[in-house]
């Protein structure tokens, strides 16, 4: 009786072992789409994290280089955008914005598609004086569709620069565990 106990945790130990590597995201390439109003902002916050995709050896691209300043990012969800991208060997969409400045939001259960979500609106900067976090939310879209979500929380906020030195750092150790 105790052989097939032992039987059993060890075949549980495997199933469960072999679900969590499937559950990764096998991040490989990424179009950065940083989702905010302020073009400055936006550039800086898709530099820092394509500098941490590709310090981790994974393929980025900026959205800015796809869509034309002034054009609606909603363009990058059409199916001829799509097709140049997945041609040069991009498949990803890693979609960041800033949600808020506490640590009080809670993440989302229904996740839009790609063309929804692009066109949504964002109110917040990326870094606010009085703030002393900013949450980020992270989906992954592939085909249009999410394929990963996170909810990431910078505390420490000093400066503009201290937000994306601290995302960069938990983006790292995302990639590392999670992402890749």
């Amino acid at each position: 009786m105790m052989k097939y106990g032992l039987l059993v945790v060890v075949i549980c130990a495997i199933i469960f072992s072999s679900y969590g590597q499937d559950e990764r995201l096998r991040l490989e390439n990424v179009v950065v789409v940083a989702q905010q109003d302020r073009l400055e902002d936006k550039y800086s916050l898709e530099l820092a994290v394509i500098d941490v995709m590709q310090a981790n050896n994974i393929r980025a691209k900026s959205s800015l280089n796809v869509v034309k300043q002034g054009e609606d990012p909603v363009i990058l969800a059409s199916e001829e955008t799509q097709k140049i991208l997945k041609a040069d060997g991009f498949d990803t969409f890693m979609l960041i914005s800033v949600r808020g400045y506490d640590k009080r939001f809670t993440p989302s259960t229904n996740l839009e598609n790609m063309r929804d979500e692009l066109s949504a609106g964002h109110l917040f900067r990326l870094w606010r004086e009085d703030a002393n976090s900013v949450s980020f939310t992270v989906i992954f879209y592939r085909n249009n569709i999410p394929v990963h979500y996170d909810l990431i929380r910078v505390t420490s906020t000093g400066s503009k620069s201290a937000v994306l030195k601290r995302l960069s750092k938990i983006l790292n150790k995302k990639i590392q565990k999670e992402w890749k």
